[in-house]
């Protein structure tokens, strides 16, 4: 091989390696850019995980408001209501008691009345009778 020869094989070859050389330096920016992509996606990942941390926070502030209201509403419950059913379970015996007290008056009263009504139906008959026996007497 001749020195020209060598001389184009060796142009041939820088001008590959300047091409190789242009390709990658393309695909560098691009990772340049890709990589300045992705911190940016990063930072804004970073802000939602820190508005989600501050969320959980105060979920679990409520959380706790919440947990004490139950406590508190289940010590009312088992203090001040089922203290009261059970006052209100001991007067409806009572209650109980003076109305089936009512109620067996009452149906002597019923009994009565159904009795008045036969002895007036009798006394009505007896007066019809009478009449008749002073009419046949006269």
């Amino acid at each position: 091989m001749t020195d020209r020869e060598l001389l184009l094989e060796l142009t041939k070859d820088i001008r590959e390696m300047k091409h190789d050389m242009q390709v990658m330096k393309n695909d560098i920016h691009e990772l340049k850019e890709d990589v300045q992509g992705l911190k940016e996606d990063v930072q804004v990942l970073k802000e939602d995980v820190q508005g989600l941390k501050e969320d959980v926070q105060v979920l679990k502030e409520g959380l706790a408001s919440t947990n004490q209201k139950l406590i508190e509403l289940s010590l009312k419950l088992e203090n001040e209501t089922n203290r009261n059913i059970q006052i209100l379970a001991e007067n409806h015996l009572n209650i109980i008691d003076k109305m089936n007290a009512a109620v067996r008056v009452q149906d002597k009263s019923i009994l009565y009345e159904v009795q008045i009504s036969g002895l007036k139906t009798r006394v009505d008959c007896l007066e019809r009778d009478v009449e008749l026996l002073k009419h046949q007497a006269s």
